[in-house]
This record gives structure tokens, C-alpha cells and sequence, in this order.
């Protein structure tokens, strides 16, 4: 049976990631920072109870991460996907009123955690079939398709992780393990805001296509949720 670990899977795109990953068979670590208040994923993991295992994680914090790894210590994980991300206050990420604490959470959670996700799952990930590290990003994060300017905290926090899994995929090439970016579009969640061009639905099922069809040789991509390439 395949495994896989999702990060913020509360709602929104990691919820329906784990929906769709227990649909089809798979095993599902499900993580959030707090199982008890997550209703819906509660009511997955009771539709498919031997498959969905739910953990409490705050990705900022690197103890729960180390302690979730070592009790999955013996499991081997072929897809880490790191979903859990934050959206600053737009109020605080505009030119002259930047909320410079806002940007330090923004970069813990989106930049540093997927990071430290990969260095305590490393070898869970190793010892799988698939080997896969699949970080959540952004075409926010793009130098080249910034038109719109602002938003600095958010831009920044996407560009910085997209730098850090391109050097991951590099220096887990010798163990043949595959670290992918995607961009999820500009979905309807909490996050994203009832206006998104697509629902979560269409999001995770594009994506799980783009992980389908990876071979190693694809690690350090950054792909869109249709499988496009996103230029950086």
C-alpha cells in the first residue's frame, strides 16, 4: 500500500488531498495543529479508518515535527506533501506598512517548515518506492511572473521555499529521491477566498496527476496544477 503524509490537512487543499489519497487506497498520515477542532477530517478518517491516521503538528514547531517522525520511524512514506501554508494580513503587506512579525510566521511556516519536514522524514521518504517531496508554492513566488507587485511577505516566503527545494532536490539527487514544487492555482478555500478560478477538488486531482507521472529526472521542477511549467 502507498503512503502518504500531508501537512495542514484541516481543510481546504489538504483536506481534499487526504480525500482523494484514501479514495483511491492509498495510507494517510494526516497533520494538523489541532485534530480535535477538525470536524471534517475527523469525518474522513471515520469513512476510511484503516487507511487515515491523523497526528497534531505545528509545523513551526520542531520538537512535534522530530517526535512525529519517531513514531513513524518505521513507516516509509512515499509522498511528503507539504501543504500547510499561511496568507498574511493584506493590510500588513503593502509597501509602508509591512507587519515585519507577520513575515517572520509567514517564512516559518512556508519556508523553514518544509525544510525541516524533509530533514526529519528523510529517511521514511528513502526507504519508500516512490521517494517523493512535494512542496505546495506559488506563482507568487515567481520573479518572472511578478507583474503585480506587493504583497512582499507572501512573494518572498513562496521565492525563498522554491530556492530551498530546488537545492533539496540537488542534494538528495544521490539517494534518488524526487523534491517537486506545485502550484495549486488560485483555488476556492479559506485561504484563497470564494473568488478562485478553481475548487479544491479540480486542484488536487490536477496535482495528483503532476505526482503521478514524475520520474526522478523532473526533481527540482516547478510545475502548475495542470502540469505546466512555471517559469521562476
Amino acid at each position: 500500500m502507498n503512503t502518504v503524509l500531508i501537512t495542514g490537512a484541516n481543510r481546504g487543499i489538504g483536506l481534499e488531498f487526504v480525500r482523494q489519497y484514501a479514495a483511491d487506497g492509498w495510507c494517510v498520515f494526516a497533520c494538523c495543529r489541532d485534530p480535535a477542532a477538525a470536524r471534517e477530517l475527523n469525518e474522513v478518517a471515520a469513512g476510511h479508518a484503516d487507511r487515515v491516521s491523523i497526528y497534531p503538528l505545528d509545523v513551526t514547531d520542531h520538537r512535534q515535527i522530530e517526535q512525529l517522525s519517531h513514531t513513524l520511524a518505521d513507516e516509509a512514506i512515499d509522498v511528503l506533501i507539504n501543504n500547510a501554508g499561511v496568507y498574511p494580513p493584506e493590510h500588513g503587506d503593502v509597501f509602508g506598512k509591512t507587519d515585519y512579525s507577520a513575515w517572520v510566521h509567514t517564512f516559518e511556516v512556508n519556508t523553514m517548515a518544509p525544510l525541516k519536514m524533509a530533514e526529519a522524514f528523510i529517511q521514511q521518504v528513502a526507504r519508500s518506492r516512490r521517494k517523493t517531496i512535494i512542496t505546495l508554492t506559488s506563482k507568487m513566488g515567481s520573479v518572472a511572473d511578478n507583474r503585480g507587485g506587493g504583497s512582499y511577505i507572501y512573494r518572498s516566503s513562496k521565492s525563498a521555499v522554491n530556492n530551498v527545494m530546488k537545492s533539496l532536490s540537488i542534494d538528495l539527487s544521490s539517494r534518488q529521491i524526487t523534491a517537486v514544487l506545485l502550484h495549486p492555482g488560485w483555488v476556492r478555500t479559506d485561504m484563497g477566498g470564494p473568488n478562485g478560478l478553481i475548487s479544491a477538488q479540480q486542484s488536487v486531482t490536477g496535482m495528483r496527476q503532476v505526482i503521478d507521472t514524475l520520474r526522478f529526472e523532473d526533481s527540482g521542477q516547478f510545475y502548475a496544477y495542470d502540469g505546466q511549467i512555471v517559469p521562476w
